[in-house]
């Protein structure tokens, strides 16, 4: 699949096929994202790889718990993400079975964010191209980066989580969604 058709036709799934990503997949994905560039070349990214759609249901409640006691109404623009996430049997991860985060770690100079972003990017292309679907899940970030959970995970307490993505087999894929013209403030 060449780059400009991937672009054009990756879309963020929320149904996933009762189907298991295999391990050596979820490594050529993760190879592909370590390719892209990042600030001095600090490569700042590492990535913790959960499986298992019963785990993911646990972290899924608990993130969601979390979401609802720190939530600002502030933070609701379009005021349907609360009432979202307060639906009963809600599941942040969508019924996928693979949850992939990718935490920065320390010491990137302030560029650490948006280079684990760019490995994100390149990790959804690269899924979309092999036939396999993936979405950002936002809400899970502040849970995922809390220091009792990173704990958990095995993750160090200085790493920060900065993404997480849920990836497997589409069930369906969605439609594509409008997008609105670019906005350009100045082209001199």
């Amino acid at each position: 699949m060449d780059v400009m058709t991937a672009i054009y036709g990756r879309r963020a799934v929320r149904d996933y096929l009762d189907r298991a990503v295999a391990r050596p997949v979820l490594v050529q994905l993760v190879e592909a994202a370590i390719q892209a560039p990042s600030a001095l070349n600090f490569q700042p990214w590492a990535f913790g790889i959960y499986q298992g759609k019963s785990r993911l249901q646990d972290y899924s409640e608990r993130a969601r718990m979390h979401f609802l006691a720190t939530f600002s109404a502030g933070a609701d623009p379009h005021g349907r993400m609360r009432a979202m996430i307060e639906e009963p049997g809600f599941n942040l991860f969508y019924t996928a079975a693979t949850l992939l985060v990718i935490y920065a770690r320390p010491g990137g100079g302030g560029f650490a964010a948006g280079d684990c972003c760019l490995a994100g990017q390149n990790l959804m292309l690269a899924a979309h191209a092999t036939g396999l679907a993936t979405s950002p899940i936002g809400f899970a970030q502040p849970w995922l980066d809390l220091a009792e959970i990173k704990e958990e995970m095995g993750i160090p307490s200085e790493y920060t989580a900065v993404l997480p993505l849920i990836i497997g087999y589409p069930a369906h894929l969605p439609d594509p969604v409008p997008r609105r013209a670019p906005e350009f403030t100045s082209w001199m």
